[in-house]
């Protein structure tokens, strides 16, 4: 497949997916939640592919959602259309039938950090900034960021990582079971490359099993979480708060939030 704002590579068993809009730090825009969707969906039917290995280029793994999109008055952002893709994307990403490993530096923040936290492994530079902070704009987390915080630290501790918006660091971010391993500046992409060949050296297949059997008793869950995340978020997108979130985001400068 080919793409405009992703890179796929295969290697014999395993495969790289490196998010390309550097010069936006990987903001996802509609164009990239939708190749990632497709990515996903079409990694199901590649079945040599037994790891899989997501990284960002240039500075960053991804800056979330791509706020200026969002309020691009000449190419108005559709929330249903993009939610119905956001969705699809988790749940790809859940199910799929290999082990996937997010190699993780620079910012992993909002729809990002879902995804990072949707990966079997992450590793991630100790100079990462972490932080599924969708409520500095009046949003909620959604690509199933309540569902995977929720299934790495439980739920009080995703309330308050949520509510917060906290940025986290690398040694922050393991000490609290967001991620795997940490890494020195620079290094996540070579120490994914070790830890993907020690997969791949191992008895994998048995590990997928377990993986699918693990997943599989949770997809009605994800399902019910998608779909009141779609619906919370469109209803966010509609409210005050959410407003002066990006306009106080594009002035640079702290929000007033009225809880409207």
């Amino acid at each position: 497949m080919t793409f405009e704002t992703l890179t796929m590579e295969k290697n014999g068993r395993l495969a790289t997916l490196t998010l390309n809009r550097p010069q936006s730090m990987n903001a996802m825009n509609g164009a990239m939640m939708k190749e990632i969707t497709e990515a996903l969906e079409w990694l199901h039917d590649e079945k040599e592919i037994q790891v899989l290995l997501i990284k960002g280029e240039g500075r960053a793994f991804s800056a979330g959602g791509d706020i200026k999109a969002m309020m691009d008055p000449t190419n108005p952002l559709d929330i249903d259309t993009v939610m119905v893709d956001v969705s699809r994307l988790a749940k790809a990403l859940y199910t799929l039938p290999m082990i996937t490993i997010a190699s993780v530096h620079g910012a992993a923040a909002g729809l990002g950090f879902s995804l990072v936290l949707g990966c079997d492994v992450v590793i991630a530079e100790e100079n990462s900034k972490l932080a599924m902070n969708f409520i500095g704009i009046g949003l909620v987390p959604d690509g199933a960021g309540h569902f995977f915080l929720k299934e790495r630290v439980g739920i009080p501790k995703a309330k308050q990582l949520i509510w917060s918006g906290k940025v986290l660091n690398g040694h922050e971010a393991l000490a609290l079971g967001l991620i795997d391993e940490v890494t020195a500046e620079g290094r996540a992409y070579e120490q994914s490359e070790i830890v993907a060949a020690k997969f791949l050296s191992s008895p994998v297949k048995a590990m997928i099993a377990s993986k699918q059997i693990l997943h599989t008793q949770n997809v009605h869950e994800l399902e019910r979480i998608l779909a009141l995340e779609s619906s919370s978020q469109s209803a966010m997108r509609r409210s005050k708060d959410h407003l002066e979130g990006i306009q106080a985001f594009v002035e640079k400068r702290k929000p007033s939030f009225k809880g409207e």
